[in-house]
């Protein structure tokens, strides 16, 4: 069963002009046009200041890394089927990542660290690459170059829990801001063979952290054998589009191997050198997943605050041209996207029908124009009574500052 031609992200993405792709760039290789990455944009802001309220500190790391590095971490042992063939540059074998946590852990070890600095949340938004067949690409679900709202929490053991628990609210929180609603939690466990890192002992220990986890949440969630990442058991939130096709956009880790095998510690309260844990934690996971998500499930028709063009300017005839482009630039003043669409466009009808996921419509005719009102149509079919244009604005930015589901709140 295929997606429902009208919430296929793939052609709401070019009929919206979200974003596109170009085989001499490459298969799963999109690029993002400008209303496209006003969405992506407002998303990773979002992201960054929820994080940053939550106590992380970001960072940037590069997208490259020596293949040693990732002989170290277990990902050429046990990932490299999913990695892109490494680069000889300057007689060093040079890979692109498919992974951040190799780059934070040595962010972690870079200098010395106490208790006293933990639990330490390391956040990036960041660029990472995944060599997958060509057949499984398509549209942003299946991409080669994904990036990644990644974060790795160095933490002792008796920290683990409640760091794993607050970032499963954290996911909680943005699902409900971003109106997307998780299909099931899954516990994933490791499977036979030799994908994983042989320690029963390490895999016991950290699963059971993660079921004390999701016990306590209050969440229904499924164990599932073979769904470990290599080094680790984790909490997947899972979503699913309209044809009930899952996938994973969410995740919570608890990691016991990196941490041995690139040495890291923190001097304890004795004086003595411990060895933390490292949680893994992806709030939205793929950003192009995510984006790919969101325009199925609002249908193109986001949320005000993630709407590529939040306010619709249209001038009802060419003598109201002025004052129209004057709104605009009021609006871009204030943090707005707004867009004039003028008479060249079409009838206003026309235009109407044409501009119809915009959350608002300010229509300016020649009534409006001496008082500075303006006549709103919502998306939702209401038409406010006309108001002063500042007044119109002001309500509009409260409603996209505050990330309301709700256009026009009542009073």
């Amino acid at each position: 069963m295929n997606t429902a031609p009208a919430h296929d992200h793939r052609r709401l993405g070019r009929e919206l002009d979200l974003f596109d792709t170009d085989p001499l760039m490459g298969a799963g290789l999109p690029y993002w046009l400008p209303d496209g990455a006003a969405v992506r944009h407002a998303l990773e802001e979002y992201i960054r200041e929820t994080e940053r309220r939550a106590g992380y500190r970001h960072v940037y790391s590069p997208v490259l890394g020596k293949r040693e590095l990732y002989e170290i971490s277990g990902h050429w042992d046990h990932y490299r089927d999913d990695m892109f063939p490494p680069m000889d540059v300057g007689g060093e074998q040079v890979v692109l990542r498919p992974s951040l946590c190799p780059h934070h852990a040595l962010i972690y070890r870079a200098r010395p660290r106490s208790h006293r600095e933990l639990p330490l949340r390391i956040a990036e938004l960041g660029g990472m690459y995944r060599s997958e067949r060509s057949g499984v690409l398509g549209g942003l679900t299946r991409v080669r170059a994904i990036q990644l709202n990644d974060a790795h929490i160095f933490c002792t053991l008796d920290q683990v829990a409640d760091e794993a628990r607050a970032a499963l609210d954290l996911i909680r929180r943005a699902y409900a801001d971003l109106g997307i609603r998780a299909a099931r939690y899954r516990l994933s466990l490791p499977g036979e063979g030799g994908k994983y890192v042989a320690d029963p002992a390490m895999w016991r220990r950290a699963s059971a952290l993660l079921t004390e986890v999701l016990d306590g949440s209050g969440v229904a969630y499924e164990a599932a054998g073979g769904e470990a990442a290599f080094y680790g058991p984790k909490i997947d939130v899972q979503i699913a589009d309209r044809a009930g096709r899952e996938a994973t956009l969410s995740t919570v880790q608890v990691d016991l191997h990196q941490p041995r095998r690139f040495d890291l510690s923190y001097a304890g309260p004795d004086g003595a050198r411990h060895r933390p844990v490292m949680v893994h934690r992806a709030v939205i996971g793929s950003v192009e997943r995510a984006v790919a998500h969101l325009i199925e499930e609002h249908g193109g028709a986001f949320p005000a605050w993630l709407a590529p063009v939040q306010l619709a300017v249209l001038p009802v005839s060419e003598d109201e041209l002025p004052h129209a482009d004057g709104l605009v630039r009021r609006c871009l003043e204030r943090g707005l996207r707004a867009e004039l669409v003028g008479p060249a466009q079409g009838t206003l009808g026309a235009r109407i029908r044409a501009a119809r996921r915009a959350p608002y419509q300010a229509v300016i005719g020649p009534r409006e124009v001496p008082a500075d009102l303006v006549a709103l149509r919502l998306r939702d079919g209401r038409r406010p009574a006309p108001l002063p244009a500042a007044e119109a604005l002001a309500r509009i930015a409260a409603v996209v500052a505050g990330r309301r589901g709700e256009l026009w709140p009542e009073g």
